[in-house]
Parts: structure tokens; sequence; C-alpha cells
């Protein structure tokens, strides 16, 4: 279990310009220093209880894909060693190490970039209504995460912290996005996405869907945040997997489901997690870490 829970980084000296869900995003240089706290939400809603390792499991995952999918689309990874982040920030080293990322400072896309393979969540509610995903017409007849004919992108509005995002169409994308960045985000979506798929079927993983995002550098439109983590992706293990219910997963939905079992509005003030929940979510989030990539947290 882990010694050093981290709930909030306060590293003094550093221009903190915004504290996420899970991140606390500084300015260092000209650049960002994105720290990946042990913060957990659901539905929107930051828990108070803290998963322990989460920030050191997301940020090796994102690590491990940025470096994969390089050679598909550039991203924001300046360094993810303390030792060669600029010298103000060698005080907070052993906060920084493994839960950590200097990177390229982008303007963010107003939209959040997602792709599904599979009919679950938001999805299946609005398929069972209208026999859509996002008003994209999908064949009838299919099951509860039933694998889709081909994956399809569904863009987002981003919304504040507690409150929901908003699933719009493609032409409301390229609306607030312009055409052509529109068209650029959903190939290199779908592209990230198959590739993803592809490697993490081989590893016994079904990546069901995932989200992404991406901003422009000095001109480059380039893949940021985080890639393909159990936070940002329905992982379920593909020698349980049986179309026509929800999924086992490695990922937060299991304490979505925990959480769909109180009487809670799913806003804040959030019910607090007993510690079997928060030991078995952790876990879950470490076997996607290890089935990925082959290793464990050093």
């Amino acid at each position: 279990m882990a010694k050093d829970i981290v709930v909030k980084t306060d590293l003094k000296g550093l221009t903190l310009l915004r504290r996420g869900k899970v991140r606390d995003v500084y300015e260092v240089d000209g650049n960002l220093l994105i720290v990946a706290s042990d913060r957990m939400s659901a539905f929107d809603v930051v828990m108070d209880d803290p998963i322990p390792d989460k920030g050191k499991i997301l940020t090796a995952i994102s690590i491990f894909w940025f470096d994969k999918l390089k050679d598909v689309v550039e991203n924001h990874i300046i360094s993810v060693d303390p030792d060669e982040y600029p010298d103000r920030c060698r005080a907070f080293r052993d906060q920084l190490i493994g839960r950590s990322m200097l990177v390229k400072k982008a303007q963010p896309l107003a939209v959040e970039c997602i792709v599904r393979g599979y009919v679950s969540g938001s999805g299946w509610v609005e398929y069972r209504k209208k026999g859509t995903i996002c008003d994209i017409p999908l064949p009838e007849g299919l099951a509860e995460s039933a694998k889709l004919p081909e994956p399809i992108f569904t863009p987002s509005t981003k919304a504040e912290i507690g409150e929901h995002d908003e699933n719009i169409s493609f032409e409301k994308a390229a609306e607030i996005l312009g055409k052509e960045t529109a068209e650029e985000v959903r190939r290199l979506s779908i592209r990230i996405y198959e590739t993803g798929r592809d490697f993490a079927q081989e590893k016994g993983i079904i990546i069901a869907d995932t989200k992404f995002e991406f901003g422009f550098a000095d001109g480059r439109l380039i893949l940021i945040d985080e890639v393909l983590t159990p936070d940002s992706s329905r992982f379920w293990p593909m020698d349980t997997y049986t179309p026509g219910g929800p999924q086992e997963s490695f990922d937060k939905q299991f304490l979505r489901d925990y959480l769909n079992g109180l009487d809670w509005p799913k806003q804040p003030p959030p019910p607090r997690l007993p510690r079997e929940i928060i030991d078995k979510t952790r876990d879950r989030y470490m076997e996607a870490l290890k089935r990925l990539t082959g290793h464990e947290l050093g």
C-alpha cells in the first residue's frame, strides 16, 4: 500500500495554474508541470477519499502509451524525470517522482474527443431510446456492451468541475473547432484508439471507449493530458467479456457501480468510501498497469 498518498500538492515558489479533478498543473519556465494526485472523481464529483497510488499508476500508464503512440501522433511530453526538470523543481523531487510530467504548454481544444468501440455507459442509454449514439445511427438489435461495427467519434463539451460534460454532434464540434481541426482530431482519435485497442487486446484487455484531449503548441496539433488510462477509458477483461449486460472492469466503473447502489444524488458532498471499495478500486487500476506494461510500480 502507498506510503505517500498525495491528495493535493503545494509546490511553493511554483505558479499553480489550476487544480483539476485529479491533476495539479503548475507553470515552470514557460512549460507545464503536471502532477497526478491520488484524488478520485466519479460522476464529475471528487471523492473525499483518495485511492492510494492512483496518481502514479495513471502517470505510468500515460507515459507508456505516449511513448508507444509517438509515431502516430506528437505529444506534449518534455521529460518525466524530475532530475531533468528546472532547478526550482528539485526541492519537490520526492513528491514528483513517478507522478509528474514536464510538458509543453498547449492551447487545449474546447471539446473532448471520445471514441467508442462498444455500446456502454451513456451510449447504451441513448441507443436504447433512439437507436443512436450522439445521433449517429447504429444497427438495430445491439446488446449492452456489444462491439460496434466500427469505432465512432463522439465528442463532448468540457464541463467545469462539478458539472457534467455534454455529448455533441460532430457538426457541433466542427462549429466550435473549425471543420479542418474537427476532421483531423476525429481521424487521429480513431487511429489512436484502434492502435491502443489492438495492443491491449493482446494483453487481455478490451478498451471499450476512451477520451482524448488535444491542443495546439507551436502551431501543431498534439496529444495532451493523459492517454488510454483507467480514468479516461473503459477497460474490460477479455476472459470474462459477455455482451448483454455490464462488464467487469479495470477502471473506475467498479466505483461508479458502488455509488449507483447508494442513495446519493451524484452531487457534492460525496459519500465516504469504505476501505474495501478503496482497496478494490486500487487493485483494478494496478491490474490494468500490470497487464498493459508488464510492470508494477517501482
